[in-house]
């Protein structure tokens, strides 16, 4: 359970409301995610931590909810299986997949307040999730589905990401890549699975919705049969 500072954080710098492609799933949301920043980012002696990660989880971004569209619409998916949603943020995928009827369900972020979110959004969805706040991009993981929501907008983190992902997809996996077209997408090592049209925020994006492709990564095997 992450420390009631945090969750106190949340819940301050927040409204519930319903996810717009995911009306099923309430979220803690903001409107500005300065104010909730100059919230999150003071230390507890009062003083600005200039480093502090920006809120990212108090908004739900296209590629998540277009993942957790994706999951509620196809539960055999993660039905009884356990499932890790990696860069969880607000948890939206994480609770999607708990909501579909996976057995264990694992949301991961590096940031404490993302971890809050998740808790609090969790017990607003009426669903168990477990929150990991590490970064375990270099480890291995054993989980049956591995999901990913709108992770490459950064060349490092993408590449990272991704290479996560392949790893476990090699390992046998089902793996899936919500994205609406960020910068670092490595579209040629991706094979499409749908499109959704996501309705978005101006105060995130520069369009009140964004085509967000669900992508699987390809295996070296993939890639031999699909390039013949």
């Amino acid at each position: 359970m992450p420390a009631p500072g945090y969750l106190d954080a949340v819940v301050a710098s927040t409204q519930l409301r319903p996810t717009p492609f995911v009306p099923e799933v309430v979220l803690h949301c903001a409107d500005d995610a300065y104010s909730v920043w100059i919230n999150t980012s003071t230390t507890p002696t009062g003083a600005r931590d200039d480093s502090a990660p920006m809120p990212f989880w108090s908004f739900p971004w296209a590629g998540g909810q277009a993942l957790a569209r994706y999951v509620l619409d196809n539960p055999d998916l993660v039905i009884g299986r356990r499932v890790l949603d990696l860069a969880a943020g607000s948890g939206l995928v994480a609770i999607a997949a708990a909501m579909a009827g996976a057995s264990d369900v694992t949301a991961n972020d590096i940031d404490p307040y993302a971890s809050a979110a998740q808790e609090l959004n969790a017990q607003a969805n009426g669903v168990r999730i477990t929150t990991l706040t590490a970064d375990i991009l270099d480890a291995e993981t054993d989980a049956d589905v591995v999901l990913a929501g709108d992770v490459c907008y950064e060349r490092e983190f993408a590449d990272r990401m991704v290479a996560f992902l392949v790893r476990a997809r090699r390992r046998g996996a089902d793996v899936l890549l919500g994205d609406p077209g960020r910068a670092y997408l490595p579209r040629g090592s991706l094979d499409e699975v749908t499109s959704y049209d996501v309705p978005t925020s101006l105060t995130l994006e520069d369009h009140t919705t964004k085509r967000t492709t669900i992508w699987r990564p390809q295996t070296l095997d993939d890639a031999r049969r699909r390039n013949g």
